[in-house]
């Protein structure tokens, strides 16, 4: 069944198990990577049941595959990259987030670079162009997996934990010393409302990177942050926010759970959890990625 010009917010079908789905519809979308500076060209194709999530470098000799896998993982600075022998892709976060939030199983990500367009700063370009391509149910059950046990992992203050729980819900919180920022806390689950107003579409999507000015020329000169802009990020200083409006009041928090629920995604689907993050980064998100393997099952298959 093809569903064309659907409700974004529609698409969550975690907590039971359902058809896999693919995109309806080849879609395209364009602009300059965070840290590389490059501008790169994404197309987001259909793919067959069981092939999961899965990037290919256009721009390089035979087309190498990347995948969306925890295998593929290779440790970075402030962002996510995927590494298949010299091929790699980087900031791959938001995107995948925004795939696995809508339900997207299985697509083939060709791109023109080494890194993930930035869009906005935040995963709402890539929410309506899965909306603008549609979902296309398959063939083939989507697993559900299942905590078995209570798994943390942490380093000093910062943590990242996620416990067994009869639906998926994602809680996390920051801490800084600007005011602006300070300390925030939020908390969503799409078994609450998975087809109303407080769905992935409307309350993380949205949510933008962040960061602070007297870091920028620091990160600069470590060659990262190339693309960065006050059109693609906030950006916070000592006396506020240097580009307001905020579209929500705990913004940052939020960005931040928009992160964490890409990392996850690398399991090839988000478990039936209550994942709680305090502090955390791209690396502790990852680090809970691996643990959660051995803790897992699923109610069919697995990914």
């Amino acid at each position: 069944m093809v569903q064309a010009g659907i409700e974004p917010t529609r698409l969550a079908g975690w907590g039971k198990t359902t058809a896999q789905t693919t995109l309806a519809s080849t879609v395209e979308r364009q602009g300059v990577g965070l840290h590389s500076g490059a501008t790169t060209a994404v197309l987001l194709h259909p793919a067959e049941p069981g092939k999961g999530r899965y990037f290919v470098r256009t721009d390089l000799p035979g087309r190498p595959v990347v995948p969306a896998t925890l295998k593929a993982v290779n440790p970075t600075l402030l962002s996510t990259e995927l590494r298949q022998g010299e091929a790699s892709v980087r900031t791959v976060e938001h995107l995948l987030a925004a795939l696995v939030g809508l339900g997207i199983d299985n697509v083939c990500i060709e791109i023109t670079g080494p890194e993930v367009p930035l869009l906005d700063g935040s995963a709402l370009g890539w929410v309506e162009a899965i909306g603008q391509a549609g979902r296309r149910e398959q063939g083939a059950a989507r697993p559900v997996a299942h905590l078995s046990r209570p798994v943390s992992v942490h380093h000093s203050d910062a943590f990242v934990a996620a416990f067994p729980a009869p639906e998926a819900r994602f809680t996390y919180g920051i801490d800084f010393e600007a005011a602006a920022i300070g300390n925030q806390w939020f908390s969503w689950s799409p078994a609450v409302a998975p087809f109303g107003p407080e769905g992935f579409a409307t309350v993380v999507a949205p949510a933008r990177t962040f960061g602070l000015a007297h870091q920028v020329e620091q990160l600069r000169a470590s060659g990262l942050i190339q693309g960065g802009s006050l059109d693609n990020a906030l950006v916070c200083g000592d006396e506020g926010w240097l580009n307001p409006p905020l579209r929500f009041a705990n913004e940052p928090a939020r960005h931040k759970m928009l992160d964490l629920i890409g990392d996850l995604s690398l399991l090839g689907g988000l478990p039936i959890a209550h994942v709680v993050a305090y502090k955390a980064s791209h690396r502790l998100h990852g680090e809970l990625a691996i643990a959660l393997v051995s803790a897992l099952t699923y109610g069919d298959g697995t990914l």
